[in-house]
């Protein structure tokens, strides 16, 4: 199976090299030092399972690596508008492409199966796709939704680390279909090590890990610490918590019922590891306050849910990007 892996990054080489180790005939689109690594001398994972090591096929120009039977996008969401502009290439008749990202996705209000609750209908969310040019370029029908946990970063040009063996890329049609496509790369993903269940219902599995970046995100950023750091002070993990239980209250108002439990493991949370959006604020890298906090907390406004701790926190949050030249000055 011909695989490309849209964005080389931590999470996007760990997925690169699950993929090798399973079979998989891997490229990737990657830049920069870490590209001119991965051509020179391959990329490296090192893991809970050991060191792999693979030579997948690298270019900055999906036009070097032509029409692939699938496509798994892992950049970083300020990146899409990009990935708009450069999949074409890598398109084919059926190429299906997994958009395998943090926060509420552009396709998430569309393709509902029938009879499924959807209030909003076929809602576009300009925030996460602007001016519509994924949908355009990639389409709907292409479309499979994926959720990651693999709590990774790269720690020099060409190589990777992943924290801790509770992996998994979550994979499930946004019309709730089990297709056929989507079994084809969990099964590539499994034999390389990396769970992959295909589910029903991708929007719960979206809101479930959705809950842990609204829960440690804005108060990792604020401490400039990791999660368990962070969460070391009872006052900052009670915190948590409830920024957890504002983000189950906007899911239960979309219609996806998330348990206690959900919020309990947020709250429990003992990672050394630094969220992403973190290491993008220490590496001046563009923040994804949009996709994670702030398309959240418009859609708590629409379904008319308080949120009132995480107003609070994502206001002081996207005042540090400010500071740092890595989110827009108001007006």
């Amino acid at each position: 199976m011909k695989i490309c892996v849209y964005g080389a990054g931590a999470i996007g080489g760990h997925i690169a090299g699950r993929l090798a180790r399973g079979g998989g005939q891997v490229s990737l689109v990657a830049r920069g030092a870490h590209l001119a690594a991965i051509q020179a001398n391959g990329l490296t994972v090192h893991a809970h399972d050991g060191t792999h090591h693979s030579r997948p096929q690298a270019s900055a120009d999906p036009r070097d690596l032509g029409p692939q039977d699938a496509v798994i996008v892992t950049v970083k969401a300020p990146a899409l508008p990009d990935v708009a502009a450069g999949i074409a290439p890598l398109l084919g008749p059926e190429t299906a492409v997994a958009f395998v990202m943090n926060g509420i996705p552009w396709w998430y209000f569309l393709g509902q199966a029938k009879g499924q609750d959807s209030p909003h209908g076929d809602m576009r969310l300009p925030a996460v796709d602007p001016g519509g040019a994924l949908e355009a370029a990639v389409g709907l029908a292409r479309t499979i939704g994926g959720v990651v946990y693999s709590a990774a970063e790269v720690v020099s040009p060409g190589v990777v680390h992943s924290e801790h063996g509770n992996i998994r890329v979550i994979l499930g049609e946004p019309d709730g279909r089990i297709s056929d496509r989507a079994k084809a790369i969990s099964a590539v993903l499994e034999a390389g090590g990396m769970p992959s269940p295909v589910t029903p219902d991708i929007r719960l599995e979206v809101w479930a890990k959705l809950l842990g970046n609204l829960g440690n995100g804005p108060l990792c950023v604020l401490s400039r610490r990791g999660v368990r750091d962070t969460f070391a002070d009872p006052l900052l993990r009670d915190a948590g918590r409830r920024s957890a239980e504002e983000g189950r209250a906007i899911a239960a108002a979309l219609g996806v019922a998330l348990t206690e439990q959900h919020v309990a493991r947020v709250a429990a949370s003992n990672m050394v590891h630094k969220p992403s959006i973190l290491q993008d604020l220490e590496l001046g890298r563009p923040m994804e306050i949009d996709c994670l906090f702030e398309t959240p907390l418009q859609l708590a406004r629409l379904t008319g849910t308080p949120t009132p701790q995480l107003d609070l926190l994502v206001a002081l949050v996207k005042q540090v990007a400010r500071a740092a030249k890595l989110y827009p000055e108001i007006g």
